[in-house]
């Protein structure tokens, strides 16, 4: 990182940037080519967790080329300047990393991987079908290096 003023050191901040958003966005390589897809997820223990329907773009990319890399952010508000536009910034903080994603097989691990993911939306505790489950392909990224950022 150029701006080492900026990084995040501290890994419990990270996993707390990470605590905070809704909206994980997930990189992914096409034949050379960036494909980005916003994603809801779970985070727990370096691991991220996501769904997706069995068949699309998305699922076609990941079988191919598993290594992908991941952003979230926090949008703390702009800082303006009336005097001058190049003193405009913004206040944020963000989480940039690389994983590996693989496939979660069986019932009750998706089972497992959907409650990780719902907690980061619901205290609630869900039910999910026993055909639900056997339709959603669930996902996890083992995080292989993840860096935090800030403007605040």
């Amino acid at each position: 990182m150029r701006r080492n003023d900026k990084q995040i050191t501290d890994f419990e901040k990270i996993e707390e940037v990470i605590r905070k958003c809704r909206v994980c966005r997930l990189g992914l390589s096409h034949n050379d080519r960036p494909y980005i897809i916003p994603i809801n997820f779970g985070y727990r223990d370096k691991t991220l967790y996501f769904h997706s329907a069995r068949e699309g773009t998305k699922v076609d990319i990941l079988k191919k080329n598993p290594n992908i890399c991941f952003e979230f952010d926090i949008d703390l508000g702009t800082v303006r300047n009336e005097d001058s536009g190049c003193n405009w910034s913004n206040r944020y903080q963000s989480v940039i990393g690389f994983g590996k994603i693989a496939i979660v097989e069986g019932v009750e691990q998706k089972r497992d991987a959907l409650d990780i993911l719902m907690k980061n939306y619901s205290d609630t505790r869900f039910d999910y079908p026993y055909r639900s489950l056997e339709n959603t392909l669930v996902f996890k990224v083992d995080i292989e290096s993840m860096t935090g950022k800030q403007s605040i």
